[in-house]
């Protein structure tokens, strides 16, 4: 009986370890459709989060080549394209942004990872700063509480950087919507207004502040997902939390929460494939 169940386990082990390194290995496309009230013409954005220094074949190619044949009007990056490490390589993010933005606008708000290396200098020396200047150079939107016009649609596009308390892990604090006027300001109400927000924990206090679709990553889809309880865990260390992936809504606001691409500390994902998020907006 003991060998029996031995072999039960070994043989459980070996299927989650060939899941995980597949899954860890591959992105799925995945689609939303967006209604964006009195922008003038319909568009598609592709939407990257949680690279985390991953590369799908040499320079990323399956991934461009993927983005390349989905023709976006746009691309909305929300955070954590390379890991906060000392010494840490952003060749690999910064190589895939920039070539992005060869062929289509690239609008960038920055997640936990990018906002600890600027804001942590002294342990992460000039990380931060020679990555942006990259990425600016490259004609990237590079959004750190700023927003960008879209006049062939008439919206506006907020990146949100919030202070690394609001990703403490256990327990969450509160943010409410001054905190995100001090920020940004108010949102133009006549406009459309897309916010690119890293953490989806905070979404009813992003659509109380006036935002009609919030793309957000972070959580990695939970890491492992389950049948019906969806993803295990998030970054914060809550167990299935609310918002793990997918599309939700708080009165006339959305949130298309992406699942990410990479990963970090640990190279779970499971039953959790990357994503490539795909936002066709209509009017």
């Amino acid at each position: 009986m003991i060998f029996v169940w031995t072999a039960a386990a070994a043989v459980l082990a070996a299927f989650f370890l060939t899941v995980m390194a597949v899954d860890c290995n591959r992105f799925v496309v995945r689609r939303y459709k967006c209604k964006a009230r009195g922008i003038l013409k319909d568009g598609r954005a592709i939407l990257l989060s949680d690279l985390h220094g991953k590369s799908f074949g040499k320079g990323n190619k399956r991934l461009l080549t993927a983005i390349d044949r989905l023709n976006p009007d746009m691309i909305l990056i929300a955070g954590d394209m390379y890991t906060c490490a000392k010494g840490e390589d952003t060749g690999t993010a910064k190589e895939l942004v920039c070539a992005l933005a060869q062929k289509y606008p690239v609008y960038y708000g920055n997640g936990n990872h990018e906002h600890k290396t600027r804001v942590v200098p002294e342990d992460y020396g000039n990380i931060y700063e020679e990555y942006e200047a990259a990425l600016k150079k490259a004609g990237v939107h590079y959004l750190t509480n700023e927003k960008a016009y879209m006049p062939d649609f008439d919206m506006d596009i907020y990146g949100l950087e919030i202070h690394r308390d609001y990703y403490g892990k256990f327990k969450r604090i509160k943010m409410d919507t001054d905190y995100m006027r001090r920020l940004l300001g108010r949102p133009d109400t006549e406009k459309f207004s897309l916010l690119i927000a890293h953490n989806p924990d905070f979404f009813e206090t992003y659509a109380d502040w006036g935002a009609d679709l919030v793309v957000s990553g972070h959580v990695h889809g939970g890491l492992m997902r389950l049948p019906v309880l969806g993803g295990v865990i998030s970054p914060a260390i809550r167990l299935f939390p609310a918002y793990d992936g997918g599309e939700f809504k708080k009165g006339n606001a959305a949130m298309i929460l992406g699942r990410g691409l990479g990963t970090h500390t640990l190279p779970i994902r499971i039953f959790n494939p990357g994503e490539l998020v795909v936002i066709d907006l209509y009017h």
